[in-house]
């Protein structure tokens, strides 16, 4: 208070008093509304653009999902003619490898009704379209004409129609039983060659 102020009457000196409360008021709200409503703007700007940011990502990785194939069909000829036909319960492309394609439960036929029929099935496989390779594993099954087979896993050339394997194999031929850790069919399925830990049992036919 200033000595003017003080010379005031005491009427005169409350009214003054008032009037420089709300002086101060509004000098405080002409500041405060507008960082306020500046304040507001900044979070509804932070908001709309946080999920903006949000929801890109998710977008992308929606239409980034693989396509899921319900029982494909490949088919294709060996370099010796035969035709034959691979089937799954579904596929997926590899999204880093276009041309591999990720099968589930394959099947493939070899010369179907033919001489040299082969069937090949697992519970997974990969089938390489540019080589032409087929990768079983998980419970694979062979069987032709001839000879049955059960092994761990099992690459199948669709080109040259040889089956090779690095698991272990056992199974039934035209001579008998036989097991081995690794074994490989070539030609027509004339000649199966196993190796490592072979064991068989002749049985002479009758």
């Amino acid at each position: 208070m200033t000595a003017a102020d003080s010379s005031l009457p005491e009427p005169r000196r409350a009214d003054f008093e008032r009037w420089r409360r709300r002086s101060r008021l509004i000098r405080t709200l002409r500041v405060a509304l507008p960082a306020a409503i500046a304040l507001i703007f900044a979070g509804l700007i932070g908001s709309v653009a946080w999920s903006t940011f949000n929801a890109q990502p998710k977008a992308a990785r929606a239409g980034d999902e693989p396509i899921r194939l319900l029982n494909p069909r490949f088919v294709g000829r060996d370099d010796k003619g035969r035709a034959f036909v691979l089937t799954a319960n579904s596929a997926i492309r590899d999204q880093k490898d276009y041309q591999r394609v990720i099968l589930q439960k394959p099947a493939l036929v070899l010369d179907e009704n033919g001489p040299d029929q082969m069937r090949i099935n697992g519970a997974a496989g990969v089938f390489h379209e540019q080589t032409g390779k087929l990768e079983l594993t998980n419970g694979v099954r062979m069987a032709d004409n001839k000879n049955a087979f059960a092994t761990a896993a099992s690459m199948f050339d669709t080109k040259s129609g040889e089956v090779v394997g690095s698991g272990p194999i056992q199974g039934a031929g035209g001579l008998g039983e036989i097991s081995a850790e690794s074994y490989g069919v070539y030609g027509k399925g004339e000649r199966m060659v196993f190796k490592g830990g072979v064991r068989t049992r002749l049985e002479p036919k009758k």
